[in-house]
């Protein structure tokens, strides 16, 4: 039974949004028998500041989970910043720190490089090609640079958005190599689909799978399937994969370090989630 003590992580996400984090969150909490929940609450794009600031009156929130289309939204209304928020240009967490003041930080991209670190893959000097360079693209480029990748490759559809992006990691890592301008998956250790292809199946391979190394890992985002277009073909060619539902139960123990409840496994939180992957 929730209490005016029980510690209130609030989940923001557009009214039509899916809200499945507490599905996932839930659970742990509760095996781990720690007083604390996530609240789905739907806002809309218009209606988000003005209850972002009312939300943080309550004395019991300690946070917030942040989906689109409110995380650049988000990083115009915390105190500070993390480096890998910064160079994505959004946050998708939010932590009330003991002082008062509110930080914002994002783990898509942590989620992903987690996922494939325990696969194996050590990102340090290698080359990476992200393809699609937007809300989910931009936080898995900056946690690769964080990682130590000595070059990314960035191609986005969109006019201008790998620029953009380039200049910010450029801004914060200027040791960095960063091309952009082509999908051509030939000569990189790691090549990521961060974009939307691959939700149906009429869609293009984001990548031409005929320039792929067999030992190149390939890396999905998509989480509408498990095995993709791409990552069914990238399989076939001899590749290293990793799904797209990898990179969220990688994520959710790097949010639960970052509030302060420790930390778990994606295997612990898959076995208590009531949620098919």
């Amino acid at each position: 039974m929730l209490s005016g003590t029980t510690t209130l992580i609030a989940h923001l996400g557009y009214p039509t949004h899916a809200f499945k984090a507490p599905m996932i969150y839930n659970p742990w909490f509760e095996a781990h028998r720690i007083d604390a929940v996530v609240v789905p609450m739907g806002v809309r794009a218009d209606d988000y500041r003005e209850f972002f600031s009312a939300l943080f009156t309550l004395t019991n929130v300690h946070g917030a989970l942040v989906t689109m289309p409110h995380k650049v939204t988000t990083t115009e209304l915390v105190d500070d910043l993390s480096r890998a928020a910064r160079v994505a240009g959004a946050a998708n967490a939010v932590l009330r720190r003991d002082d008062g003041t509110l930080v914002g930080d994002q783990f898509d991209g942590t989620g992903f490089v987690r996922g494939v670190v325990r696969k194996g893959f050590d990102p340090a000097g290698r080359r990476a090609l992200v393809v699609g360079n937007g809300g989910v693209g931009s936080p898995i480029a900056a946690s690769l640079a964080e990682a130590g990748v000595a070059a990314l490759g960035l191609f986005d559809p969109g006019a201008g958005v790998s620029d953009r992006l380039s200049g910010r990691l450029l801004d914060h890592f200027p040791g960095l190599e960063v091309l952009t301008g082509s999908a051509d998956p030939a000569g990189y250790d790691l090549v990521v689909n961060a974009s939307p292809l691959g939700m149906s199946d009429t869609d293009p391979l984001p990548v031409d799978v005929t320039r792929l190394s067999p030992a190149t890992f390939v890396g999905e985002v998509v989480m509408h399937r498990r095995i993709t277009p791409l990552l069914a073909a990238a399989t076939a060619r001899g590749c290293p994969v990793q799904v797209g539902t990898d990179m969220l139960y990688e994520q959710i123990p790097a949010y639960l370090e970052f509030f302060g409840f420790g930390s778990a496994t994606p295997e612990e939180l898959r076995a208590l989630a009531p949620l098919d992957d």
